[in-house]
Order: C-alpha cells, then sequence, then structure tokens
C-alpha cells in the first residue's frame, strides 16, 4: 500500500455501526479495509482480501488512534464556481474535510455562454463571487468550464472535487435575454439545446433560481420542458424554489409536482422556512416530502445548520426591476421615481425577491461589498430603502448580505429528515461572509452530534457522504469500502467543532487534522499541503 491507516475508527457512510480498522490507500482509491480481530473489507461482512489477520504494510503509515475516519463530504450546495479557480489553498472547504463540492447553483453561474452572456451573469453575481476578470475566463462552454477546473493552477489541478449542474438562469439569459416573459419555441429549443449539451459534457442536472432573475421569469411549462431533457439523462433538478417565506409550502408542492409530471429526480436545495410566518411550520413541509416519497418522487434536500440566510442585496428587489438585465437594474435604480415604487414594493408589499414578506431592514447585514472604498458598511444593518439604494448603485449590485430570518426549530426538524443532505451554500467572497462556509460541516459533527445529539454520529457522517453522492449517481464515493475513491476525512469526535462565528466568519475549525482528495493529503497533521488532486466530477451514462 501507499498508505496504511491503523488503528482508526472508522465511520463509513452507510449509517451502520462504527467499528476499529485498518485502511490501506494505493492509486487514489481504498486498497483494503481490514476490520479489528481479523475481519475483511468494509460492507463485505469480514469476507476477502482483508481476512487472515496479517497486518496490512505500507510505504507510509498515519497512526489514526482517537479519531474518526469517514469519506469526505460533499458540500450539495457550493458557491465555489470561482474561488477554486482562484485560490489554490481553498481551505474554507478543506479544512473541513470537504472532498467534493457541486457549483452551478441557484441558475446562475459561468457556463453555458456567450461573450454577452457573461458580462451579464459576472454583473448579476458578482455579490457572490466577486470579479470575473481575474480567473481569465477561457471558456464558453460547460465541458470547457469542467476541464479548466481540471487544469486548475499550472495544470496541477485544484483544491478538491467538483460536479456542476447547467444553470438554468444562464441558459434562459443566454437563449433570450433577460426578459420577463415566456419563451418562443424557437427560444424553448434553444434552452432545451443548452442543457443537453451541458448534460452531455458532464454536468449532472440542472439548477434553477426562481427568485433570481431571469429564471424567476420561468413558467411551469418552461421548467418542466427543461426537466424533461434533464431526466432523459439521468441527472436531476435543483430549485431554489419561489418562496422560502411567504407562500414557501406552495413553492415547495409546485417542485414537487413538477418532480410527478415529468420524472426527473429533485432536490430540493437550502431546504428551510424562513421569516416569522413560516416559525414551527417543518413539519408541514415534512409531510409534503414525505407524500412525494410515498408517491415515488426521487427527491432529495439539502440545509445548513444555521438561521439565517445570505444573498446578495440586489436579490431582494421585486422581479420587474430587474427585466432587461443588471444595467437596466441600475438605470432603474438612478430614476427616483421607479427607485420610489422599487421602495413600496420591498416595505410595503412585499417583493418577491425577498419571499413575498416585506423587508424588515433590521435583519438584512451587510457582509460584503465589491468596491473596497465601501468596507465601512460591512457587518452593518441597513437603515432602509434609502441606504440600500445608495449602496446598491455605489457598488454596483456587488453587495452582500445576511438575513437574519430562520428557526432553529425548523433547522433541526429538517435536518433528521432520512434523505437529508448536506449544503453550505457558501459565498466566500466579501469581508464578513456567513460563517457557514467555513464551518458547515464540523458544526454540524460539533454542535449537532456531540452536543446537541439531534443526529448520531454515523447518521451524520451518512448526511454528509454517501446519501449526496447516491444523488449524483457515484458509484465510486461516499463510503469507505475497497474500490472506492480515497477521498477520506480523519476528525477527532471530541473535539471537532466549527471556529467560523458571525464575528470572525474566516476562522478555521479544529479537530480536523487529516484530509485526503483521491488518495493525496489536502492537509495533514492540521495543515494545508500544497497538493492539488481534485478534478471535475463528470455525469456518466
Amino acid at each position: 500500500m501507499e498508505l496504511v491507516i491503523r488503528g482508526a475508527r472508522v465511520v463509513d457512510g452507510t449509517g451502520g455501526p462504527s467499528y476499529r480498522a485498518d485502511v490501506g490507500v494505493s492509486g487514489g482509491r481504498v486498497a483494503a479495509v481490514r476490520r479489528e480481530g481479523g475481519g475483511g473489507r468494509g460492507g463485505d461482512g469480514g469476507r476477502g482480501a482483508g481476512a487472515g489477520g496479517r497486518p496490512l504494510s505500507g510505504a507510509r503509515t498515519l497512526d489514526a488512534a482517537g479519531l474518526v475516519l469517514a469519506p469526505g463530504f460533499v458540500d450539495m450546495h457550493a458557491h465555489s464556481d470561482l474561488a477554486l479557480l482562484r485560490d489554490p489553498a481553498h481551505e474554507a472547504k478543506v479544512a473541513q474535510g470537504v472532498t467534493l463540492e457541486v457549483l452551478g447553483q441557484d441558475g446562475l453561474s459561468y457556463a453555458p455562454v456567450d461573450d454577452r452572456t457573461l458580462e451579464e451573469v459576472r454583473a448579476a453575481i458578482a455579490g457572490w463571487n466577486g470579479d470575473l476578470a481575474d480567473t481569465g475566463p477561457d471558456w464558453r462552454s460547460v465541458g470547457g468550464y469542467l476541464d479548466r477546473l481540471d487544469r486548475g493552477f499550472g495544470g496541477e489541478g485544484v483544491a478538491v472535487n467538483a460536479a456542476y449542474l447547467v444553470p438554468h438562469g444562464t441558459v434562459r439569459a443566454y437563449a433570450m435575454g433577460w426578459a420577463d416573459r415566456p419563451p418562443t419555441g424557437t427560444e424553448l429549443d434553444r434552452m432545451r439545446q443548452l442543457v443537453a449539451e451541458g448534460l452531455r459534457e458532464g454536468a449532472v442536472g440542472m439548477s434553477s433560481g426562481l427568485t433570481y432573475p431571469p429564471g424567476m421569469y420561468a413558467d411551469r411549462g418552461e421548467l418542466a420542458a427543461l426537466c424533461r431533457v434533464v431526466a432523459g439523462y439521468g441527472g436531476y433538478h435543483c430549485p431554489h424554489h419561489r418562496s422560502y417565506g411567504a407562500g414557501a409550502l406552495g413553492a415547495y408542492a409546485e417542485m414537487l409536482d413538477l418532480a410527478r409530471e415529468t420524472g426527473c429526480a429533485l432536490h430540493l436545495a437550502h431546504a428551510t422556512l424562513n421569516f416569522g410566518v413560516n416559525e414551527g411550520r417543518a413539519p408541514e413541509l415534512l409531510a409534503l416530502l414525505d407524500g412525494a416519497l410515498a408517491d415515488g418522487v426521487d427527491v432529495t434536500l439539502d440545509s445548513y445548520p444555521y438561521t439565517p440566510g445570505c444573498t446578495t442585496l440586489a436579490a431582494l428587489l421585486p422581479g420587474w426591476a430587474h427585466e432587461g438585465g443588471p444595467e437596466a437594474l441600475l438605470a432603474r435604480l438612478r430614476d427616483d421615481a421607479v427607485a420610489g415604487r422599487i421602495g413600496h414594493a420591498l416595505e410595503v408589499t412585499g417583493s418577491d425577491g425577498c419571499h413575498g414578506v416585506p423587508v424588515d431592514w433590521g435583519t438584512v447585514e451587510v457582509s460584503g461589498v465589491s468596491d473596497p472604498a465601501l468596507g465601512r458598511y460591512v457587518g452593518r444593518r441597513l437603515a432602509g430603502w434609502d441606504e440600500a439604494r445608495r449602496l446598491l448603485l455605489a457598488d454596483r449590485l456587488g453587495t452582500a448580505v445576511l438575513q437574519h430570518v430562520g428557526h432553529e426549530a425548523n433547522v433541526r426538524a429538517v435536518m433528521r429528515h432520512r434523505v437529508h443532505t448536506g449544503g453550505s451554500d457558501g459565498i466566500l467572497h466579501g469581508a464578513k461572509p456567513h460563517p457557514r462556509a467555513y464551518g458547515t460541516f464540523p458544526h454540524y459533527l460539533g454542535r449537532y452530534v456531540r452536543e446537541l445529539g439531534v443526529l448520531t454520529l454515523e447518521e451524520a457522517v451518512a448526511h454528509l457522504t454517501s446519501r449526496p453522492a447516491a444523488r449524483l449517481r457515484l458509484a465510486d464515493r461516499g463510503l469507505v469500502r475497497e474500490g472506492y475513491r480515497a477521498d477520506l476525512v480523519l476528525f477527532d469526535p471530541d473535539t471537532v467543532a466549527a471556529g467560523a462565528t458571525f464575528e470572525a466568519p474566516r476562522t478555521l475549525p479544529v479537530g480536523i487534522p487529516h484530509v485526503l482528495v483521491n488518495g493525496r493529503f489536502a492537509v495533514r497533521d492540521g495543515r494545508r499541503t500544497d497538493v492539488l488532486a481534485g478534478r471535475s466530477v463528470r455525469r456518466t451514462p
């Protein structure tokens, strides 16, 4: 073996009881799992290559006494689309034990595009990802973007593995611009073609952002047509649905009905219920979910273990204000009369961009700005629409915000569900990002497993590893099992915890001394190595 990990407590991702074992790694894969007492491979009942009691030998050994060995964690909702190409260390995720991220979320990302669409998307999601120019974008297709991840830094690769969802909003902007209307037949055909091309080039499914323009302009028929394409390629639909506030349960029901109608697998993004109207209503959401599962709908979900949300400030505005794209929105913000209408929608009637709930500015905290000269706003709660408008104009829509609108009881109820997976929804851009970007996975293990007992350790690891791997249809990831990819994390169950807080959100976690990506140490003895073993993970037929 290239490496033998000795004496680990293996929590293998199946959800079954842990066991002591030595684990051998070679060629980027788990080569052997030998249970304490002479048992065999993990998952085969003690039969096979591990039997016989002879110790595993390797070129290197790692004493894992006192540590849990688990599959690497899968972040089912990541916004590292540019961060992976900008920051070779990528410690925000690597230090958490994340070995695979799913990108292209919420219907907006950087492929497939033409030159016009690329510039529009660049402006629209600057608050998520910062500027695009410093990554030197040389791709236009999904396949080109995935190839760029494989080349990474100097041809070596990137920090962690990455899968990609075709972003519906980007596809819509490419095919028909930022118009608030149904597509023509020709435009819908073009969207179908773009989604199919992205799936053939390796995307694992399609995301949609139904409170973000231009995806929010899509009707049920448009989404159904595209979901049928996704279903035909064995992918899944990952919607940021139309509301997490007023009308949230109806928005969830719409997506479940869409899955019933089209036969397309469904993964509900950052599934929770926010704002005062939804306090204590998670059981109603879970009842909808259980009903769909009973009907045979292939549905999963992800969530992060925090109550505040995070988005761009511009996203709170009503959908009609965005029609025509970012430059059209800026023009409307400069017009006093139109800006007054926007403010009324935000503060009185409830904007669709703010989930149908009038904005309580006391819950909106600036987490990042694109223009460093505006840094004084970071960490502040906005005083009202007039100040928000000035900031949007000065920062050219590049402002990110936290919204303190969640409920702990809802968070805990959702994470217990049998189809739940973990997703950070981590926005890495900005001076004071949401701590979920740096803390989601150790926070599950430290806070919700060890301290609160909401999940057992074995349950939590299954939620964060094998369940997402199954949703992604990855036959060789998500378990500690012979022949599987050696994406592995070793952590101390007694000390693992998120270091990130709302006051210090870029603090790294504790209690995770070792992380392997494709069999190579990305973190060793608590320190980030210079290894760049991550590659694109592409949908296979």
